[in-house]
């Protein structure tokens, strides 16, 4: 079998690795790929926007099943363009993807077939927002309607700030057309929980949950990014909790779609905060996440195509996932000055000596090869991904490994799962 993957990044390459080890697959292509899916899958340079471009590279090279990791493409319809064709894709139509693209759509679903998330507001007028905000309390949520790579959320303290967010969004165009509608959302407090479920439209069969960290300097400061690290299990998540957000978010969501006439076939990642009141959605994603991708599939026995191939088919029904016990901590290297500007091309070094620690697996986001030298490439760039007996071991490793690992301006969160420990 012949497996193509869309996407440059960690998710990628956590993606390829594992479907690598089905038994079912003989060879794997990436567009575009990067530094090290290269190592692994022949790494082809087409646009991620040129849908027919990539699907006439699928039927040319009879590719059996394309796995799309990034938004931007199944937003753009690229699942669409496979089902014209009678190609087999994993990823959700243009339509099921909105539950991603647009924030003020997944609210409507929501509030219509009662999935419990935080009140919201949207705004396309400076003003109104603004109005809005003086006649509200702080802190403020302030979120670019659209796609906007994991940075269109602002947690605004006081209100000046949340006038800054608005401006950037309403006045500045600094998001593009993600930021030209404005949702102003109640600020909810407690633990975050991303829990990622594959759907064949009727039935959700749901994945072990994650955490993942979104700011970008410890201790939960500085801007939010793509996302600084991860891990798997949380400690937080009973049996009981699981399947709340099982039965009171996922199952509602993925059959409020359905009666909406949406057949949502892929990976639905409900990104979750555990508040006194249950668990309420924060937003929701139409692909695996990233980074948590990258703790999730390490602990992962299963053979992930079996999945895969149900959901593009149509009929997950009789699929089990079966996991490790083991736990799995992903620390994010990042280039200085992500999520700002940051500069690339710098030489990386280490990466033998941190692969080699036992249970530790790299996986690549921001990286090319140039002459021969893995290079950065981008702001997130390296995922250490540690499997340990527990916490404490799974972190000590994946920070033994990372202090194998060298490149300019090097970034890294040093509190990754330390909430963990001793849980």
């Amino acid at each position: 079998m012949k497996v193509l993957v869309i996407g440059s990044g960690g998710r990628e390459h956590a993606l390829v690795w594992k479907i690598a080890q089905s038994p079912m697959v003989d060879e794997i292509f990436c567009i575009p790929g990067n530094g090290g899916i290269a190592g692994i899958a022949e790494c082809v340079e087409i646009n991620q926007s040129d849908h027919n471009a990539i699907a006439r590279f699928a039927k040319r090279n009879s590719i059996d099943l394309t796995v799309v990791g990034p938004e931007a493409p199944l937003a753009g319809g690229i699942a669409d363009v496979f089902a014209e064709r009678g190609l087999r894709i994993f990823g959700p139509s243009a339509k099921a993807a909105k539950i991603e693209g647009s924030k003020s759509f997944a609210k409507q679903i929501m509030k219509k077939y009662g999935v419990p998330t935080g009140q919201a507001e949207l705004f396309t007028n400076y003003e109104d927002a603004i109005a809005y905000l003086k006649a509200a309390k702080a802190p403020y949520v302030i979120k670019a309607d659209g796609l906007a790579a994991g940075k269109g959320v602002i947690i605004a303290n006081n209100l000046d700030q949340a006038k800054d967010a608005v401006k950037a969004c309403l006045v500045d165009k600094q998001f593009g057309e993600a930021g030209k509608r404005v949702i102003i959302e109640e600020y909810l407090e407690g633990q975050e929980l991303s829990i990622l479920a594959f759907s064949d439209g009727k039935t959700v069969l749901p994945m072990v949950p994650a955490q993942d960290y979104k700011r970008v300097y410890d201790n939960d400061e500085g801007l939010n990014t793509g996302g600084m690290g991860s891990y798997s299990p949380v400690p937080i998540v009973t049996s009981k909790l699981y399947d709340e957000v099982v039965d009171k978010v996922l199952n509602p969501t993925i059959k409020g779609l359905a009666a909406e006439g949406v057949q949502y076939r892929g990976v639905i990642y409900a990104g979750l905060m555990i508040t006194e009141e249950g668990p309420k959605v924060l937003e929701f994603n139409a692909r695996f996440g990233d980074p948590e991708t990258q703790a999730i599939l390490p602990r992962l026995k299963s053979d992930i195509m079996e999945p895969m191939l149900a959901v593009a088919d149509g009929d997950l029904c009789c699929i089990e996932l079966k996991w490790t016990d083991d736990v799995c901590v992903t620390v994010v290297l990042a280039s200085g000055g992500y999520p700002g500007s940051y500069e690339t091309d710098y030489e990386i070094f280490g990466l033998s000596e941190a692969g080699a620690i036992r249970g530790v697996n790299i996986f690549h986001a921001g990286t090319k090869l140039n002459n021969g030298k893995i290079v950065t490439s981008g702001g997130r760039v390296l995922n250490v991904s540690a499997l340990g007996k527990n916490f404490a071991q799974a972190r000590e490793k994946a920070y033994k490994a990372v202090s194998k690992i060298q490149f300019e301006n090097m970034h890294f969160r040093k509190d990754i799962a330390l909430r963990a420990i001793g849980s």
